[in-house]
C-alpha cells in the first residue's frame, strides 16, 4: 500500500496553495450560509458538482454549507464518484493511507476494507480522478479532522452501488457525499431544460438518470435507491451551470446541489425558505 496519494488537480481545479484556497472556499461558504435556514437539518447524504471551483464551487458549496453544525460530529465521509481517466468495471477503494490537499492529509479510514471487501482497491483508479480530490477542500473547510471512504464507480449496476452504500451507511457520524455534474455541453437553455428534469428526478428519487444528464449517474442512482429505501427527503439547494458562473452560453456544463435528509429531521419552512 501506498502512504499517500498526492493531490491531481490542484492548482488546475483549485488553487494549489493553502492561503487562496482557503480564502476561496470561505468566500463560497460565507454566501452559501446566508440561505441556509436557522431550523436546516444537517443531511445524511448530499449530491455535489466536482468542476473547477470558479466554475462549480458556488454551487458546491451550497451543500456544504449545510454542514458546518456537524464539525465534530461526522468523522467519516463516504466519497463516491464517477471514473473518468480510466476504464473501471464495478467500484474501487483507493491503495493509499492518505490523500494529500493544499490544507493537509486526509486518512483513509482504514475499516472501509473489512465492510466491503467484495471491492477491489486500484492506485491506478484513483490516481488522476478530480471527482473525489475536489470536494477534500471543502471537507476539511467544513468539518475538520475526519476518516474518508473513497470509492471511484466506473461500470456498475445501480444495485451494486446501493449494496455498497449500505455496507458503509454508518450512523450519525457518517456523511455520504456523491460527485456528479448534470447536462453536458448544451446550449444555456437547453440545458437548463435538461437540468430541470434531472433535478425532478432526483427529488422524487426516481432511480434510472442516465449519462446523458448527470456523468455521476451510476452512484446517483445508488444513492437514490438507497435513500428511497430508508425514507430520506431531498431538498433542491442549488441549480446552476457554467453560464451562470464563469462560462460562455454556448455549451454548458449543468451543476447541481442536493440534500437528503432523515424524515423526522427535516423541515418544510426551512426548504421553503431557501426557495
Amino acid at each position: 500500500m501506498h502512504a499517500l496519494r498526492p493531490a491531481a488537480v490542484a492548482g488546475l481545479f483549485y488553487p494549489a496553495a493553502p492561503a487562496p484556497l482557503n480564502a476561496q472556499i470561505e468566500r463560497y461558504l460565507a454566501d452559501a450560509a446566508r440561505a441556509v435556514a436557522a431550523d436546516a437539518a444537517v443531511p445524511k447524504a448530499v449530491i455535489v458538482p466536482h468542476a473547477g471551483y470558479v466554475y462549480s464551487g458556488r454551487v458546491a458549496a451550497a451543500a456544504y454549507a449545510r454542514l458546518a453544525p456537524a464539525r465534530g460530529r461526522i468523522d467519516r465521509v463516504v466519497l463516491l464518484g464517477p471514473a473518468h481517466r480510466v476504464h473501471l468495471h464495478g467500484l474501487a477503494l483507493p491503495d493509499c493511507a492518505a490523500f494529500q490537499t493544499p490544507l493537509g492529509p486526509v486518512e483513509v479510514d482504514p475499516q472501509a476494507a473489512e465492510l466491503v471487501p467484495w471491492i477491489p482497491a486500484s492506485a491506478i483508479a484513483h490516481a488522476g480522478e478530480h471527482s473525489l480530490e475536489v470536494h477534500l477542500p471543502f471537507l476539511l473547510a467544513v468539518l475538520g479532522r475526519f476518516r474518508l471512504v473513497p470509492l471511484v464507480v466506473g461500470g456498475a449496476s445501480t444495485q451494486e452501488v446501493a449494496n455498497a452504500l449500505e455496507a458503509l451507511w454508518g450512523d450519525e457520524r457518517t456523511l455520504i457525499v456523491v460527485s456528479s455534474d448534470l447536462s453536458h455541453y448544451l446550449p444555456y437553455a437547453e440545458g437548463r431544460v435538461e437540468d430541470e428534469a434531472t433535478a425532478r428526478r432526483i427529488i422524487a428519487l426516481d432511480v434510472g438518470i442516465d449519462h446523458e444528464h448527470a456523468c455521476g449517474a451510476t452512484p446517483v442512482n445508488g444513492l437514490l435507491e438507497v435513500a428511497r429505501r430508508k425514507g430520506l427527503v431531498v431538498e433542491q439547494l442549488d441549480l446552476k451551470s457554467s453560464g451562470d458562473t464563469a462560462g460562455t452560453r454556448d455549451e454548458v456544463v449543468g451543476y447541481g446541489a442536493f440534500a437528503f435528509v432523515e424524515p423526522a429531521a427535516w423541515s418544510p419552512t426551512a426548504a421553503v425558505s431557501r426557495g
